[in-house]
């Protein structure tokens, strides 16, 4: 999932950015997800980063670690003789980003927590998805979901994601949004790892994600979505037309001052003639 630096090669689930609020004191986007499907394990906090580790569980089925644990049939076409085959030969299936992970519990208790795995596009149905041969391991589907996204680099861990979804929740309070609370967000944040254990902190991608409700959505487009103008192409906002009104002042009085100097300098060399 990417390298020492960063760079992220790696399949994301596709989905539509439907609003940046990027000059906010927690900045987040709003960002829509169609379907999806997860390896999932639940498992409780124990330190193991060992490859018998929640991720480690859920590398060997997708195949990180060698043959992959999962039941991947494989059919062989119609020939003469007729011959079928099912061998239950292992699949390998292809890294992808983020590693989710979720802690719904708030009460400093060693709660259950969920790491899940995003498998690729093409896998878009049950039917198509290898089963696991770890029973710890499940397949889930996703549904569409909506929600807000804040993204911030460097170290994370249980704390500072703790810390950052609380500082999205007051964001969004702040913003307006109905009927959300500092609660709801504590209690259904996810966080979304997107690089390596050896990438560099400065240049991790991390995500705080909470899911919202239509009424969210719609409330958060029409507030601050930005307007289109006659052209089609998103109107400039207050600032900017200030700005671009202002540059063109400082340019007009530029002009003048250089022909004022050019008449008067003119002027000088036919008086000296």
């Amino acid at each position: 999932m990417g390298s020492v630096f960063g760079k992220e090669s790696v399949e994301e689930p596709p989905h539509d950015t439907l609003l940046s609020r990027s000059d906010v004191t927690t900045p987040y986007e709003l960002r829509k997800y169609g379907q999806r499907f997860a390896a999932t394990i639940t498992y409780k906090n124990t330190g193991d980063k060992s490859e018998n580790s929640p991720f480690g569980a859920l590398a060997k089925y997708i195949g990180v670690f060698g043959t992959p644990q999962n039941e991947g049939d494989t059919s062989i076409a119609m020939t003469a003789p007729v011959v079928m085959e099912n061998s239950n030969k292992p699949t390998q299936i292809a890294m992808t980003a983020p590693v989710v992970m979720e802690d719904h519990k708030d009460d400093g208790s060693d709660s259950d927590k969920k790491m899940m795995f995003m498998l690729p596009v093409e896998y878009d149905s049950m039917d198509k998805i290898p089963k696991p041969t770890n029973q710890a391991v499940h397949i889930e589907e996703i549904p569409s979901q909506t929600g807000a996204v804040h993204v911030y680099n460097g170290k994370w861990g249980e704390k500072r994601n703790k810390e950052l979804a609380k500082d999205l929740a007051q964001q969004l309070i702040q913003d307006g949004v109905p009927d959300l609370t500092e609660e709801y967000v504590l209690a259904n944040y996810q966080f979304w790892g997107y690089n390596p254990p050896f990438t560099l902190p400065y240049f991790r991608r991390n995500e705080i994600w909470v899911q919202l409700e239509s009424a969210q959505v719609d409330y958060l487009e029409k507030t601050f979505k930005p307007e289109v103008n006659a052209t089609g192409k998103p109107a400039m906002k207050g600032r900017n037309r200030f700005t671009i009104g202002a540059l063109g002042l400082v340019l007009g009085c530029c002009a003048l001052n250089l022909l004022w100097k050019k008449a008067n300098g003119s002027q000088y060399r036919r008086i000296s003639a």
